[in-house]
């Protein structure tokens, strides 16, 4: 048999959500709460740093979508773009994509060697050492988390994480 299951409703951990008469009023119309976890991939501040990127998108419709199946469109190809095109500033301004396929090495060298030949050609414009290109060793959601569990397993971290 098909299973059924209820919307949700997901909120940061403040209390309007929490108020006896809202729980009740959720309950009444069949949604179930949902509360972020502080530096999870669905706690707001991830989830409400995505919907400002969306919304800042120039495609973005500015008087909302037509119906779901415009929203949908919408939501696909935005997913495309932020996996294949946008660089992103947490792992040294590549693509998702190129992390995840391991051409961000390679990316990364080269930006490294046009620095440093941009610093030999013009040294009166650098005030100092180029810009950080070393690889991402490792992102992560919950950094101190992690830190704790090695710690406590006895296993040392040999490369410190670039911030």
């Amino acid at each position: 048999h098909a299973m059924t299951t209820k919307p949700v409703l997901h909120g940061d951990n403040g209390s309007t959500l929490k108020a006896t008469t809202v729980l009740a009023m959720l309950y009444w119309l069949g949604v179930k709460p949902s509360y972020s976890r502080p530096r999870v991939s669905d706690d707001n501040a991830y989830v409400e740093s995505l919907f400002r990127t969306a919304k800042y998108r120039p495609e973005f419709p500015d008087k909302g979508f037509a119906d779901l199946d415009e929203a949908r469109a919408w939501a696909s190809h935005f997913v495309r773009w932020y996996n294949h095109e946008h660089r992103h500033s947490g792992i040294r301004y590549v693509s998702p994509a190129q992390r995840h396929a391991g051409d961000d090495t390679a990316i990364l060298a080269a930006r490294h060697a046009l620095y440093l030949q941009a610093r030999e050609r013009h040294p009166r414009r650098w005030s100092g050492v180029t810009r950080n290109w070393t690889p991402i060793a490792a992102v992560t959601l919950n950094p101190e988390r992690d830190a704790v569990v090695k710690a406590r397993s006895g296993c040392v971290d040999t490369q410190p994480l670039a911030a």
